[in-house]
């Protein structure tokens, strides 16, 4: 088993540092103010869960769809 895998499934977090563009930590600022977020890591976190359920629909060959006064509208993902 990889050392990555081991570490994941012996529940050991694993530190990741990125670089963001200034707009994408304003955004990322701005999702942590409303969503109430206690850190930059929760925000992060529920947006892969988000993120990896949408591509799990797609995949299985769902749609996803926005409902805005009454009009549904399919959600545009990955350029599709």
């Amino acid at each position: 088993m990889a050392q990555a895998a081991k570490s994941a499934a012996a529940g050991e977090s694993k530190r990741v540092q990125f670089d963001m563009p200034p707009r994408s930590v304003e955004r990322l600022q701005r999702l942590v103010e409303v969503t109430e977020a206690s850190s930059y890591a929760e925000v992060v976190k529920n947006a892969l869960r988000l993120y990896e359920a949408l591509i799990d629909e797609v995949e299985a060959g769902g749609e996803v769809y926005i409902k805005k006064s009454g009009n549904l509208s399919t959600l545009k993902i990955f350029g599709a």
